[in-house]
């Protein structure tokens, strides 16, 4: 499900990879560049007060002498990021400004390869910290966060509206045609500038003030949202008196419970963290009617209680300053403007999309209520099946009609085994990798694993770090991105991360997934898959730095090798005997497949279109009630079930308000229909072999942004993309009956 991650814009100012935070990255949503159009103001240094002089020991200061330049997190401070950050941002700006300055007509050489090799500091220093800041953080670094927003907002606009820097882009742009050069060098030409003008390039300069404006305050909001939600979110664990409330959980669940209320000082109770999204795990099993209420509502109200961590006015400001945005670019709003380089190119377009699902994902979910109520009704519950009710019936209605049990899976998904069985021996049998753990290589935290990845020749490619298990100091949800980014030009190899929120086990407990658990670590490893294959001249355009529409693509496709029989079969051992799932409980996880999946369906196509009505917002439409706009904009949808609320409530929608998914939470709908139209193209040539792995790496996981994606997708299909393996296979429409 929705991950949050940060992606790469084409100025070679942004970090690389990862939407996310996923995110589920990811993405929001963790560390991303501005979302927003890009700034307004001459090249010259930020004039916020400085921070604290670079100090000559900084390690930042120079490349990493470690393997694939990973950052040396033994050595680094929360002190040495600011400066460096502060450093960094002024190289650049210097940097830009020989360029812009260079008194040689422009050239691709004297222009655009000295803009991709420019803020290597910067890239550095930002790439670490945002990976930090999103999973480890802590109140220094929040504070520096806070700082840095309105100044990387400034720095950006320094660039992309350097009017000597733009000329020598659009001469180039201009003469792109007869200028003879290769295809990937002609993309990047092509990319840079759009971005440029979409950035407002072409402004007058009194509307580049105000756009400048803007985007400095907007920048500074989304840090301040970031912050309050995840005090918010931490605040509003559910802290449990009665152990006897606890009813239903299991002993593993509790004792993590215990262990989570200890590590506040909360002895003698018990508390249940919330994740990202509106549901919560416990609810599932979480026997007490109250109590589950008791969860819902805390997650549902986590950021609006009116107290400092409370985003509604925050949420409501950012939605009116991104209208005004887009109206000084020349948008009729937000979405209008975040789409145009998309796949789906228009909101229209992505909207139509969306309907084509709701109409069917509300109907199943409909017939999904009834059979809870029905549940309810001969348990003589003498209530109507509420949100906080749907996940423990449900978990009910498949047992009844599937005879499976969630308790019965999990035994069998064992963290490390699904990791290295699972996730990386589907990645051998297609691609044929392979994996060596390394315990000399410094991380941020003592949870994160580090691996060393080699190619099917044998040749060291990558490194790829793992943060798996929820703590209070990390943003929610599941992302992945680039401590380092593939280059040819800079000669850089990749190192990838993922990060998730799994529950810890209490000590000596083994980390059990569900099934929900196991497709994450799929999906974002197919991401990271993304960033370790890039193979690309210039960092502007490799792994990741995609559309949003294209950039999950990969991940969700990923996640159809969980079910794969050869490699479900690899990985699905039980923890304590090293027995193979039971062939007929495997059956049961096959005839539950698109179980619940009216109302997965329904939730995300809530959240979509919530997040679609807030960035249609003209710049005439006054400030918004966050509570009223939301529920208007549901019931104009026809998808407002109360016992169906969105996967994200706006208050809390860290994709759209912290990452970069503004406007573009729909990605996750339109790559599923990517996804499993590629997936069936696999199929149509015999599933899971060396040789069709080979040819998707090579056509589409190598190739980052470096063609136009609607192409670059027909080239390895030999088609457009069809919606009806996706409705096939999230169970909006029957199969039809074989004769």
């Amino acid at each position: 499900m929705p991950r949050l991650r940060t992606l790469v814009i084409a100025t070679s100012i942004a970090l690389a990879a990862c939407s996310q935070q996923s995110n589920e990255q990811a993405a929001q949503p963790g560390p991303a560049p501005s979302p927003a159009p890009a700034g307004t103001a001459p090249a010259k240094a930020s004039t916020a007060a400085p921070a604290a002089e670079v100090s000559a020991v900084n390690p930042f200061l120079s490349p990493s002498t470690l393997p694939f330049e990973a950052p040396p997190f033994d050595k680094i401070k929360d002190g040495d990021y600011q400066p460096a950050l502060e450093e960094g941002m002024k190289q650049h700006l210097e940097e830009i400004n020989k360029i812009a300055d260079n008194p040689d007509a422009p050239t691709f050489e004297n222009t655009f390869i000295p803009m991709e090799k420019s803020g290597q500091l910067l890239s550095r220093v930002r790439r670490a910290f945002f990976a930090v800041t999103g999973a480890n953080t802590n109140d220094v670094l929040q504070k520096v966060q806070q700082d840095e927003a309105p100044k990387f907002a400034e720095h950006q606009d320094a660039i992309v509206l350097n009017d000597k820097l733009f000329k020598r882009i659009e001469t180039i742009y201009n003469q792109r045609d007869s200028l003879k050069l290769d295809p990937e060098s002609k993309r990047l030409v092509e990319v840079t500038y759009k971005n440029f003008v979409r950035g407002g390039a072409k402004l007058s300069d009194a509307d580049k003030t105000k756009l400048k404006a803007l985007n400095k305050e907007e920048s500074g909001l989304r840090a301040q949202f970031a912050k309050k939600l995840l005090a918010g979110t931490k605040a509003g664990a559910l802290v449990v008196d009665d152990k006897a409330t606890l009813d239903g959980l299991s002993d593993a669940d509790i004792a993590a419970a215990s262990q989570a209320a200890a590590s506040r000082k909360l002895d003698g109770k018990w508390v249940i963290p919330l994740q990202n999204t509106t549901q919560q795990p416990a609810l599932q099993n979480l026997n007490d009617r109250a109590t589950r209420e008791q969860l819902f509502k805390a997650s549902w109200n986590r950021a609006e209680k009116g107290d400092d961590n409370d985003t509604r006015e925050l949420i409501s400001r950012i939605a009116q300053i991104r209208a005004e945005q887009a109206k000084l670019l020349g948008f009729s709003s937000y979405a209008a403007w975040k789409l145009e380089d998309q796949m789906a190119k228009t909101p229209e377009a992505a909207i139509t999309f969306m309907d084509k699902l709701a109409p069917a994902a509300t109907a199943r979910a409909q017939r999904e209520a009834k059979d809870i109520q029905d549940v309810i009704d001969q348990q003589k519950g003498d209530f109507k099946v509420e949100a906080w009710d749907w996940n423990h019936y449900s978990e009910q209605v498949r047992k009844a009609k599937y005879d499976l049990d969630e308790s019965q899976i999990k035994p069998y998904f064992e963290l490390d085994n699904v990791l290295q069985n699972g996730v990386f021996f589907a990645a051998n049998q297609l691609y044929g990798l392979t994996f060596k753990e390394r315990k000399d290589i410094p991380v941020w935290q003592p949870d994160v694993r580090v691996f060393e990845v080699f190619d099917k020749d044998g040749t060291s490619m990558a490194l790829f770090y793992c943060d798996y298990f929820k703590r209070d100091n990390k943003n929610g949800g599941a992302w992945m991105s680039n401590l380092v980014a593939q280059s040819k030009l800079m000669g850089t190899k990749p190192v990838v991360f993922n990060v998730a929120n799994f529950t810890k086990p209490a000590p000596g407990q083994p980390a059990l997934l569900s099934f929900d658990d196991v497709i994450t670590m799929f999906h974002e490893f197919g991401h990271g898959l993304h960033g370790m294959f890039a193979n690309s001249e210039y960092p502007s355009l490799s792994g990741s730095a995609t559309a949003r529409d294209f950039v999950e693509f990969p991940s969700q496709f990923n996640e159809h090798w969980a079910t794969d029989p050869k490699i479900f079969a690899n990985y699905a051992k039980n923890y304590q005997t090293g027995e193979p799932m039971p062939q007929a409980l495997v059956e049961k996880i096959k005839k539950a497949k698109t179980f619940n999946k009216g109302y997965d369906m329904t939730e995300l196509v809530g959240a979509a279109l919530l997040d679609m009505s807030w960035h249609s917002l003209s710049a005439d439409a006054p400030k918004q009630d966050p509570n009223t706009f939301e529920m208007d904009a549901l019931t104009k949808a026809k998808i407002n079930l109360s016992y169906v609320p969105p996967r994200y409530r706006s208050s809390y929608f860290s994709h759209i308000w912290g990452g970069g998914y503004a406007a573009g939470y729909y990605a996750y709908l339109w790559t599923e229909m990517l996804a499993d139209d590629a997936f069936q193209g696999f199929v149509d040539k015999g599933g899971l072999t060396r040789e069709n792995g080979d040819r998707f790496r090579a056509m589409i996981l190598s190739q980052g942004n470096t063609q136009d994606l609607a192409t670059m997708y027909r080239n390895w299909r030999g088609k457009d993309p069809s919606i009806e393996p996706m409705l096939l296979n999230r169970g909006l429409k029957e199969a039809p009956r074989k004769q």
